[in-house]
């Protein structure tokens, strides 16, 4: 009798457990790639803030979120609209928040919940808003262009959805918040009208994870993580929950060019998620076909597993951490080259070389590692743009480079 029992018992947990295996998606790399490209599609124009595509983009994430079954979140069911006055001073600020002018645009934050039985909360965060066809951040110089933004950032949006289908299936404790930020592109403007008005109790959030550019994993490089100063568990949770062994690159500051930004000025423990810098940024060929999806793919299952994690942990302690934008120094020229910011040897690596500028004019190529610009020696980003603002335009000086094991100089001369 007891042996029968023991058998019924092994057959009812072998069932359960395939049961919940079947809960989990099948098929995270087609899903990925399906937002990807409808995401960034040339039906969507770009998706500027305030534009038709972006609103098309609105409602693509807001009908995923009720496809995953999230509970609404915004301030009109998913959504959460704002507006924004740009003003004609370029010293004054933008007013976020405050509409009624000819010039105001209308962006929307879209914003859904996986409701949990705790009070706490961990938000998933990324923007997907873009340039449209060019014009305010862009880096193309040709005819006006679609920029796609495939990478910046509708990678970041479906590694978001994603991983929310997975953790829809766990009985977690916490809270999972999802927001689609609109207006990053012009200023953080999705994010900080967010924090300014939340939709929910940002006291209870343990921790806020930013999405933006993921989808160019390099294994070669490494996986920059922002953020990990700002409290003191990141650097284990990661470490522990990174079991795809990814090269990681940790970056203590919790301000960057991203809506992370805004949560940490809330003293909310953040995270940065940046698969690197490339030569189709802000321009027209940021395109869907150039992404790394099985990369995407190790991403979401690495902040599928944060995530949980992070829901066995008591609310996460909040630190400070010094701002080192504060430090860049100010320069009046550029070489015209993209720099590998996940680069970590010694020297500035050259990432992507910009036609007729002057890396590009003195034979500087993709992959030469800057050691010395002048009589400035060049250790990491820093001193590379330390070194950078002691040249003014027309000014000439030789850089010494790393090209493969070879070191070479070449005569340069600043624009």
């Amino acid at each position: 009798m007891k042996k029968t029992n023991l058998i019924l018992t092994i057959c009812i947990v072998y069932l359960a457990a395939c049961k919940m295996e079947t809960k989990k998606p099948a098929n995270t790399l087609g899903n990925l790639k399906e937002s990807v490209m409808y995401l960034a599609s040339d039906e969507l124009m770009g998706r500027e803030i305030g534009t038709e595509g972006e609103k098309l983009a609105a409602e693509y994430i807001k009908n995923e979120y009720s496809e995953l079954g999230l509970n609404t979140a915004g301030t009109e069911e998913f959504f959460q609209k704002f507006e924004v006055t740009p003003s004609m001073n370029p010293h004054e600020k933008p007013q976020i928040g405050k509409g009624g002018d000819s010039l105001s645009i209308e962006g929307i934050n879209v914003v859904g919940k996986i409701d949990n039985p705790g009070e706490d909360m961990i938000i998933i965060g990324a923007h997907y808003d873009h340039l449209g066809t060019g014009g305010f951040g862009s880096l193309h110089r040709g005819d006006t262009a679609i920029h796609n933004g495939a990478d910046d950032n509708a990678s970041g949006v479906a590694v978001m959805i994603e991983t929310a289908r997975l953790l829809k299936t766990q009985n977690l404790n916490k809270d999972i918040v999802l927001i689609a930020f609109s207006g990053e592109e012009k200023g953080l403007w999705g994010s900080n009208y967010f924090v300014k008005n939340p939709t929910i109790d940002l006291s209870k959030v343990t921790a806020m994870i930013n999405l933006d550019m993921v989808g160019r994993l390099d294994e070669t490089k490494a996986l920059a993580i922002h953020g990990t100063g700002t409290s003191p568990v990141w650097p284990n949770i990661l470490n522990n929950q990174n079991l795809d062994s990814i090269p990681l690159t940790m970056k203590e500051s919790g301000v960057g060019p991203s809506d992370h930004t805004s949560f940490y000025l809330q003293d909310i423990p953040v995270l940065h998620l940046f698969t690197g810098q490339h030569d189709d940024y802000h321009k027209p060929g940021d395109d869907a076909e150039k992404l790394n999806y099985e990369g995407m793919v190790k991403l979401t299952d690495l902040l599928y597993r944060i995530c949980v994690s992070l829901d066995s942990q008591e609310k996460l302690a909040f630190t400070k951490t010094k701002d080192e934008s504060s430090d860049t120094p100010r320069f009046k020229v550029t070489l015209g080259v993209v720099p590998d910011y996940l680069f970590d040897g010694e020297g500035m690596r050259i990432d992507g070389v910009s036609p007729e500028k002057p890396a590009s004019n003195a034979g500087l190529k993709k992959g030469d590692v800057v050691i010395k610009l002048g009589e400035f020696d060049v250790i990491d980003m820093m001193t590379y743009m330390k070194a950078l603002s002691e040249f003014e335009s027309g000014m000439t000086t030789v850089v010494t480079v790393k090209r493969n094991s070879e070191e070479m100089t070449f005569d340069l001369q600043f624009l």
